[in-house]
């Protein structure tokens, strides 16, 4: 019984206990470490939210076309990246109508994004 209680308390670390040193030779905690990283919890979180809701907007804004246009051209959603060229081969139609949607779609996105201010 005994060796089970040392067992269960060997594995406690207190938060305060140094675990090594930065660069300049103080001593860093455990705290320490956990303390910094809440800000990059938070951002990544919020860098999550505002992915979300973009994608949410490339979905309601767009035309299926487009969507393909610009997901093939930018390599999106685990694509490769193709050149317009490439796009007009794969959909049957010319390189500069291509252009045309390109643009013509990013021009949507980019005034929905400015007339919501959702990020």
């Amino acid at each position: 019984m005994l060796f089970r209680s040392r067992k269960k308390s060997g594995r406690e670390v207190s938060l305060y206990e140094p675990i090594g040193t930065d660069k300049e030779g103080n001593e860093i905690t455990l705290l320490d470490i956990l303390e910094s990283s809440d800000g990059d919890i938070a951002e990544a979180m919020d860098f999550r939210k505002s992915l979300k809701r973009l994608y949410e907007i490339f979905d309601e804004t767009l035309k299926e076309r487009e969507k393909r246009v610009l997901i093939l051209r930018y390599g999106m959603f685990g694509t490769e990246e193709k050149t317009q060229r490439e796009i007009a081969e794969k959909l049957h139609i010319s390189r500069s109508y291509v252009s045309r949607i390109e643009k013509g779609a990013l021009r949507k996105l980019k005034n929905r994004l400015d007339s919501d201010e959702v990020l």
